[in-house]
């Protein structure tokens, strides 16, 4: 996979990303919509592909982004097709500073120290060139403002935009309400964006739990090993809103929020 384009995981988070207090929007859902946009990208990539509600491993052939091969090697050594409402749910810690610091390295945003209540240190992030931003927010304005069917790459950007929360980010109050429905709408376009953003609004109202295959006998709980419930919790509960990789230590890790 060439550098020449940004992956969706680089592109949500640029979404994301504040540009007046250097702090991410919907922080806690947003990690589980970069789970999510991995699969995407693989998908796009031609890496994986959706077999019903899970995900299979098609090509194993790295792609050459070391973050995304990360992902396609732990999907690989499953074995067998994972559901992505399990996938997108597992505990993944820090994949959101994973990609702050390859945007960093990039040269997309810079780090800037800072303290919270005057003890904890905390890490915010600048855009080095708001460009980048304007013209991925551009491709979502064009796609609600045209009623244009998006390409597939902007219609998963959407829909995984819609799903961790960012649409009163990008289209605030009143006035952003038919826009926040057409966002909601762009869902539509892309068949693995919409079963994937769907997998991570899920997750976020506790839905992991849903039909599973029968487990053999004397097997474990759940889906075997690393593949949690809902939430990375026993029995697939989850705190609504409240994904695992936002009950690890939050206020130790106090960066980037």
């Amino acid at each position: 996979m060439g550098r020449s384009r940004r992956t969706l995981p680089e592109e949500l988070l640029l979404l994301a990303l504040d540009p007046t207090t250097g702090t991410t929007a919907q922080p806690q859902s947003l990690d589980l919509g970069l789970a999510g946009a991995q699969l995407v990208e693989l998908a796009l990539a031609g890496r994986i592909a959706p077999d019903g509600d899970r995900i299979a491993v098609v090509v194993p052939r790295p792609t050459g982004d070391p973050t995304l091969d990360s992902a396609l090697e732990l999907l690989r050594r499953r074995g067998a097709p994972v559901r992505a409402v399990h996938w997108i749910g597992g505990p993944r810690l820090g994949l959101r500073q994973t990609y702050l610091s390859h945007l960093e390295r990039c040269g997309m945003v810079h780090a800037v120290a800072g303290q919270m209540c005057g003890v904890l240190p905390t890490t915010r992030y600048q855009a080095t060139d708001t460009a980048i931003s304007r013209e991925i927010r551009a491709r979502l304005d064009s796609a609600i403002r045209t009623g244009v069917p998006p390409d597939p790459r902007t219609a998963a950007l959407a829909a995984l935009a819609h799903a961790v929360g960012l649409g009163k980010h990008l289209y605030p109050g009143n006035e952003g309400r038919s826009s926040r429905s057409r966002l909601r709408d762009l869902i539509r376009h892309d068949p693995m964006g919409g079963m994937v953003a769907h997998a991570v609004m899920d997750v976020q109202n506790g839905a992991g739990a849903g039909p599973r295959r029968p487990a053999a006998p004397g097997a474990g709980a759940g889906a075997g090993a690393g593949a949690p419930g809902a939430g990375g919790r026993p029995g697939g509960r989850a705190e609504p809103g409240l994904p695992v990789q936002a009950r690890h230590g939050a206020m130790a890790r106090a960066v980037a929020h």
